[in-house]
């Protein structure tokens, strides 16, 4: 790695690289601009998520993002990395509340809105009138499910 780089150029590269789905290469990038410039909120989040996806370490990571988000609450980008740090652990339920906090700031954020789709919009339950988690709303649910992907996959016949 070339040591003259500015901070601004390993951050550019590692997004680069993180979109390239290179997250080692990235997360190298991340955690240079963050040595050169640790005061930078950008750095210092992208430093985060790079911790989380390589090095797994979460609550390192949390805190990296989190501090970031809190000084520079205006940029919907580091509620994104937020939401893939929780993603990348497993809790769903925090990514979407991060993304959907992102959304509020830039609601055309196409990466964003693309994630938010992605993990799914939960449907009504089937049986409006029992809770959600009743046992006859879930099987219904899964059954709904199932139905909707298999429709989905069969070749449609047009008589002539």
């Amino acid at each position: 790695m070339r040591v003259s780089f500015t901070a601004e150029e390993h951050y550019r590269r590692g997004k680069q690289l993180l979109g390239d789905g290179k997250a080692r290469d990235a997360y190298d990038h991340f955690r240079t601009s963050h040595h050169l410039e640790p005061a930078n909120p950008r750095y210092r989040s992208h430093y985060g998520l790079g911790l989380a996806l390589v090095e797994r370490r979460f609550d390192r990571a949390l805190e990296l993002c989190r501090s970031a988000a809190k000084e520079e609450f205006f940029n919907p980008e580091l509620y994104h990395n937020l939401a893939q740090v929780h993603l990348a652990f497993g809790f769903k339920a925090e990514a979407i509340r991060y993304l959907r906090r992102g959304l509020m700031i830039d609601p055309g954020n196409s990466p964003m809105v693309s994630d938010l789709h992605r993990l799914g919009m939960r449907q009504s339950p089937v049986l409006g009138f029992l809770p959600r988690r009743h046992p006859m709303n879930r099987l219904l649910g899964r059954w709904r499910t199932w139905w909707g992907e298999n429709q989905a996959s069969r070749p449609v016949h047009h008589s002539v």
